[in-house]
């Protein structure tokens, strides 16, 4: 895993008192992080934002994220800002919100992240997928250099969430803009953005635009709900719709990215894939608790203890699911990828009462991108493994993606599919 960070620095930093999930080092060697402080400490602590805690036990993450007493959703992204204010419905509802409104906001959304919905959506998917894959066969037929991430993980979600709430596909720059500042350097921006330049105003042009003209996708169906005969107010819809871009995109490209990062570094999974196509359903899932992209965050609400340790009232609490995902007191063999792991409760969507609303539409769009991939390519390598750079923060997939393929002979073509 290629980083851009100080060696030297690196090599003396004690991730277990001074961890930063912002630093590139962390996120090229979070997995050996995780497994180090699994054997020294189990909870790390650091000063930095104001005094921030990392349980990396399964156990321990997942008492966290079921203890809703002492400790609240209503910030799940660390930065050196929190906010102290109880709000029931929180910057990205149901995400931020805490009980009872959770529950009120999250039966909101159940509709429209169902498993009927989402295979309304597969079709659209699948053609983004061919799309890009085009654009990247032609790349490989004229010898030019393609990246994984940067040309094919990195779009698919934009254009599903894009297709999701109407609104231009070209928008998809200014999601990934929006997702940097947040995620990816939390709080660096601050004050340094035009008003124009912000989600906030992003949000509100959406909405005001949806209102004049309303239509029949996600915003609209926002618009259209109530709670207890009361329209949703505007704050709401557009926090729901910040949820979507924030945590529907990021995530999403970044399990599809680490996904093709393994294929291309374990070439027999690849070749197993195309064999047995059958798999990919339990591959997925697999690649998924071995990559899980999210780390959520908490605050502490009052004094607590968690693996043998006390966590302060107004701390910060990261919940890293990646790292429960690899506790070996949890899962056997927890370091590998085992492609037909027959028991595999992860936790790559979350525990409690937060567990991601959007798994549905995850799955697909990663079986689906993943499929089409291992249709199109019978071979894949990684010409320089030090050039993958894996994004910093909460989110942690590889931005950058140099690989080489190999076209299979037998992959279909829309073109072809579309014959009769």
């Amino acid at each position: 895993m290629g980083n851009d960070t100080d060696e030297t620095d690196t090599a003396a930093r004690d991730w277990a008192t001074d961890f930063d999930h912002t630093d590139p080092a962390y996120a090229a060697a979070a997995p050996e992080i995780w497994d180090e402080l699994r054997e020294r400490c189990p909870v790390a602590h650091t000063d930095r934002f104001g005094g921030t805690w990392l349980p990396v036990r399964h156990a321990d993450v997942s008492a966290i994220a079921h203890d809703t007493e002492h400790f609240t959703s209503r910030s799940v992204i660390v930065s050196d800002f929190r906010t102290d204010a109880p709000a029931p419905i929180g910057f990205a509802p149901p995400i931020t919100s805490d009980p009872p409104f959770h529950e009120i906001a999250r039966r909101i959304l159940l509709p429209a992240f169902s498993p009927k919905a989402v295979r309304a959506l597969e079709d659209a998917t699948r053609t983004f997928c061919r799309e890009l894959l085009d654009a990247i066969e032609a790349k490989v037929t004229a010898g030019e250099p393609i990246d994984a991430a940067v040309d094919y993980a990195q779009h698919i979600p934009v254009r599903v969430i894009a297709h999701m709430l109407g609104v231009p596909p070209t928008d998809g720059d200014r999601f990934r803009t929006f997702i940097h500042r947040i995620l990816e350097r939390p709080g660096q921006y601050a004050g340094t953005i035009a008003p124009e330049d912000t989600l906030f105003h992003y949000l509100s042009q959406v909405i005001a635009e949806h209102r004049r003209e309303p239509n029949d996708d996600l915003i609209g169906f926002l618009l259209n709900a109530e709670i207890a005969g009361q329209a949703l107010t505007d704050e709401h819809v557009g926090g729901t719709v910040a949820l979507l871009l924030i945590a529907g995109i990021d995530t999403t490209w970044s399990a599809i990215g680490a996904s093709l990062w393994h294929l291309a570094a374990h070439p027999e999974h690849l070749a197993r894939l195309r064999a047995e196509p059958a798999l990919l359903p339990t591959a997925v899932e697999e690649l998924l608790r071995a990559y899980a992209p999210v780390t959520m965050a908490r605050i502490v609400t009052q004094d607590v203890e968690v693996g043998g340790t006390t966590l302060h009232e107004g701390d910060w609490c990261l919940l890293p699911f990646p790292a429960a995902n690899r506790d070996p007191e949890v899962f056997e063999q927890a370091d590998e990828v085992v492609l037909d792991r027959a028991r595999n409760r992860h936790a790559a969507f979350g525990l409690g009462i937060h567990r991601c609303i959007g798994s549905n539409l995850a799955r697909m769009e990663l079986t689906v991108a993943l499929d089409e991939w291992v249709r199109r390519f019978d071979a894949m390598s990684l010409p320089d493994p030090e050039a993958v750079r894996w994004s910093t923060g909460q989110v942690r997939g590889p931005r950058t993606l140099p690989v080489t393929v190999g076209l299979a002979a037998d992959s279909p073509r829309p073109t072809e599919e579309a014959q009769p």
